[in-house]
């Protein structure tokens, strides 16, 4: 059955026109509670959202879903997804929902779903979801002495603090440290100053002022130009950069330069390595991540396991396969010894770890290797299924044969947006700049054609 709601993260859209509607938010609350129904134990579900104005509406309508379903909801508010994560399991609840749309504007909105175990769900049972959102789902509500309950719960912010602290390694302090964060006005903007200070940084944050209308504007891990100038105006050590849910980070230097995903993957995997706490003999990333990043793990004796693009699909193949570290060149770090998805502040936790023992510059622990060109370029689509195109399809194939030797082509249909990602790397700038410019061409000629 082709997917008409879930995406590579979730259901994802913008706020209060199709699909996004409260309607449909009432209705996966109904279709989740009746899946997650198992047993005649008293069933829970955890909801946390972003600072996004339309949280609020659909907050209420999943509410309403999961408790017609006969599911007692407990609501804890703006929190980070990772703390959604931790909090299904350790609250014993059945399913554990986050209301976000991660880095995208704040007109749009999603819903995030996580089984008991704490793991987003997998394949087969989105695909389970998506069918009874098709169905009446009337006859799946429950008697009237079983409706659920909802409450809010309180004290779960403080319950996340301590555990975020607690995945610094005890013998680091982050005294002496000048530490910038940016909260993108999302779920962090409590807890990961509270953190940071509370593990002794100097703090200085922004992003903080959340309005329902500011989540990830010209601020956070995707706009990361006003942390790098906050960064120079405090001569802060480092900046962190955070999205709006939380679950990705991007570092900054005390250079001003950005340091992304690749990069901190490295140096998570070169430490733990040399701390024999490595697992699996290497990392596990996408097809996105950079060469450069597979040939300095190659020297190291480790691997780069890739998968499809999606966190969800790395932490697939980190349990299948025993792998602890993870993640996107996004900013998607996982460490499956602390979570089970990704968690931009125990990311950042980590780094600042190195860089207190290392005694070295964050310019000077978080460069591991030097990334080979690499260029993205989107094409927005309309309809249509333009990778299927026979000329499309040749291009391709003469590119690749092109990069074979000195580099990587990666063509993807976005998950969260109409577009044709081409993304290609090699040795050879200009090489690169010239094939994806001219696939780019051909996939849009095919589009307007159509």
């Amino acid at each position: 059955m082709k997917r008409r709601y879930f995406g590579t993260d979730g259901i994802r859209g913008q706020s209060n026109t199709l699909p996004m509607t409260p309607d449909l938010a009432m209705r996966v609350g109904i279709a989740v509670g009746t899946i997650f129904r198992r047993g005649t134990h008293r069933h829970r579900v955890v909801i946390g959202k972003d600072t996004r104005l339309s949280g609020y509406m659909l907050e209420n309508a999943m509410v309403a879903g999961f408790t017609a379903a006969g599911v007692d909801a407990f609501v804890l508010g703006p929190i980070p997804t990772p703390a959604v994560a931790m909090l299904t399991r350790s609250l014993r609840c059945d399913i554990g929902v986050m209301i976000s749309a991660s880095h995208n504007p704040y007109e749009d909105n999603g819903i995030k779903l996580f089984g008991p175990d704490g793991y987003k769900l997998s394949d087969e049972i989105e695909m389970q979801i998506e069918d009874l959102l098709e169905k009446d789902l009337s006859g799946q509500l429950a008697k009237s002495d079983d409706i659920g309950r909802a409450k809010r719960i309180d004290g779960v912010h403080d319950r996340y603090i301590e555990f975020a602290k607690r995945t610094l390694p005890r013998d680091v302090t982050l005294k002496g440290l000048r530490v910038a964060i940016d909260c993108a006005n999302g779920a962090a903007y409590k807890v990961a100053p509270a953190v940071l200070w509370e593990l002794g940084a100097d703090v200085v944050t922004i992003g903080d002022t959340p309005n329902g209308t500011n989540i990830n504007l010209d601020c956070g891990s995707t706009h990361p130009a006003a942390l790098q100038k906050k960064l120079h105006e405090v001569r802060a050590d480092i900046g962190i950069a955070l999205d709006g849910d939380a679950d990705r980070v991007i570092i900054v230097d005390e250079t001003g330069t950005i340091v992304d995903g690749d990069q901190l993957m490295a140096v998570v995997a070169e430490s733990w390595a040399d701390d024999q706490i490595l697992k699996g003999g290497g990392i596990v990333a996408t097809v996105m991540s950079n060469l450069g990043l597979e040939r300095f793990l190659d020297g190291k004796g480790l691997t780069l396991a890739r998968t499809k693009v999606g966190d969800r699909y790395v932490v697939e193949h980190m349990r299948q396969n025993n792998f602890n570290v993870g993640g996107e060149q996004s900013g998607h770090i996982v460490l499956s010894d602390f979570g089970t998805t990704g968690d931009g502040l125990v990311a950042a936790l980590q780094i600042l770890a190195c860089v207190k023992r290392s005694g070295k510059t964050v310019s000077e622990v978080c460069r591991r290797f030097e990334p080979v060109p690499q260029l993205l370029r989107n094409v927005r689509i309309s309809g249509g299924k333009p990778l299927e195109d026979s000329i499309v399809k040749q291009a391709i194939a003469d590119a690749e044969s092109e990069l074979a030797r000195s580099g990587r082509l990666v063509i993807r249909p976005s998950g969260t947006e109409p577009l044709i990602r081409v993304m290609a790397e090699g040795d050879d700038r200009s090489q690169i700049e010239r094939i994806v410019n001219d696939l780019v061409g051909v996939i849009a000629n095919v589009r307007t054609a159509a």
